[in-house]
């Protein structure tokens, strides 16, 4: 798989930069498939706030379960994530308020903490694989932070902008992969048709929520989180290596996290 995605695009002047061990070759990803292959997600219809808390306090049991054994055979401690979900933005994260506008939920590294918006609109659909895709991804940035991802980012000074961009690129694309491979996992568990998920790969996956990497930048957009097309590569290259190993983002060359 990796072969046929890269073949012929790493070109010197395309090329991924150099980055620390840490995130390049970590041991998460000789993990191996993430082998949790059942996931009884709980039936959404109304999107309340309580049928919306109660789906994905599920969905982040099977979460915990699936990566807890991946996380401590790469040689990482385990900690479980907490998770808050919101009816209205405001409400503290760790990581300050939770932004107005454009975001579904994010996740705080300072504090390990989930914080999940359940708009009024959440649920346009009761078979919207949204509600489980979004939770993923930001499980995919708790991975990042148990295995010491977050720690290994380049300051953000204001002279070294675009490197800045291109690893914010990196980690989010990276965790709408590790989205993607939860997914993968536990599909055939779910009952669902394959159009609820590829969906989500030709619309550009998740798309915009925002991580809290503590990185101030103007614009969180294409420039920090990726183009559609990308997006959806990662996501679905996710869903169908069933693997963090098929996740690297940080060796991929630059036309595939721009």
């Amino acid at each position: 798989m990796a072969s046929l995605l890269f073949a012929g695009t790493a070109h010197a002047a395309t090329a991924a930069p150099a980055y620390k061990p840490v995130l390049a070759k970590s041991p998460i990803y000789k993990t191996g498939k993430l082998g949790f292959d059942t996931c009884k997600e709980p039936k959404v219809q109304s999107g309340t706030l309580d049928e919306v808390k109660g789906y994905l306090e599920v969905v982040l049991d099977c979460l915990n379960a699936a990566w807890e054994p991946k996380v401590k055979k790469a040689g990482f401690k385990f900690t479980k994530p907490t998770m808050q979900v919101i009816s209205k933005p405001g409400a503290q994260t760790g990581c300050g308020k939770f932004p107005e506008g454009g975001v579904q939920a994010l996740y705080c590294s300072t504090n390990k903490k989930i914080t999940y918006f359940a708009s009024s609109n959440l649920v346009e659909e009761p078979n919207d694989l949204m509600l489980m895709l979004v939770l993923a991804h930001e499980y995919g940035h708790h991975i990042q932070q148990l295995t010491g991802m977050f720690k290994a980012f380049t300051p953000y000074n204001g002279k070294n902008q675009a490197r800045v961009l291109d690893e914010s690129r990196r980690i989010e694309l990276q965790a709408e992969c590790l989205s993607g491979v939860f997914t993968g996992s536990v599909w055939h568990s779910l009952g669902r048709q394959e159009t609820d998920f590829t969906y989500w790969v030709r619309n550009g996956g998740t798309g915009l929520n925002l991580s809290a990497l503590g990185v101030k930048v103007e614009n969180w957009g294409e420039k920090t989180h990726g183009n559609a097309k990308n997006t959806g590569t990662w996501l679905k290259r996710g869903f169908d290596t069933e693997s963090a190993g098929g996740c690297n983002t940080w060796k991929a060359p630059k036309s595939q996290v721009s």
